[in-house]
């Protein structure tokens, strides 16, 4: 039972997949939102506007991840095409960048999302804000898990502030491809798209499990 809900210390083989917690934490969200769009016959613009917040909620945990590291590497990345030292500064510094960065993408999908043509507008119910109380729960504790994992080592900033764009192509294209295929396909495609968030998802904790020791 600890594997599932305690990181493993830095340099240990990361747990099978069945032990852990984060993967079936991500599994059962996934699964809920799903059920719900197709027991509440959610029009495609409601599932949709749930997989932007899910991302809106990964940005928001790295943002804190990247303020709350301790000690980290930069080598390899550079700001204005020059080197950087790990001061506090510059980890304020690509916060702050990530921040206004991401944080401008996702307001232009949001007036994508919400002014497109041909689509029924999201209704904020009860259920949808579940489902997306539900994905800022999920990535928070996954935040609280990494957050330990960081302090165990030294993690390069630049691959911490890139990461979260590979982590959020899964959603997009669903939405993108939920749109092109219409709703008939919706609870297919949103079922590839739980898988390959998983794919992303172990794929992100090994590669930045991989620390130096402190």
């Amino acid at each position: 039972m600890k594997q599932l809900v305690v990181p493993p210390r830095a340099g240990e083989v990361a747990p099978p997949i069945h032990f852990d917690g984060s993967v079936w934490l991500l599994v059962a969200v996934n699964a809920l939102a799903l059920g719900v769009a197709h027991w509440q016959r959610w029009p495609l613009s409601q599932l949709m506007l749930i997989y932007w917040a899910q991302s809106v909620a990964i940005g928001l945990s790295y943002v804190l991840r990247i303020l709350s590291l301790e000690r980290f590497s930069t080598e390899g990345f550079r700001i204005n095409d020059q080197p950087v030292a790990p001061t506090p500064e510059t980890r304020r510094k690509v916060a702050a960048f990530f921040a206004l960065h991401y944080g401008f993408f996702h307001v232009v999908y949001l007036l994508f999302l919400l002014v497109g043509s041909g689509r029924r507008p999201a209704r904020l119910d009860g259920w949808f804000l579940l489902c997306a109380a539900a994905f800022i729960a999920n990535h928070l504790w996954s935040y609280r898990y990494n957050r330990e994992i960081d302090r165990q080592g030294t993690p390069n900033i630049g691959t911490l502030m890139f990461t979260p764009y590979l982590r959020i192509i899964p959603m997009h294209l669903t939405i993108l491809g939920g749109e092109l295929l219409g709703k008939g396909a919706l609870l297919l495609f949103g079922g590839l798209k739980m898988l390959a968030d998983i794919g992303m998802h172990l794929i992100e904790h090994r590669e930045l499990k991989k620390v130096r020791p402190a």
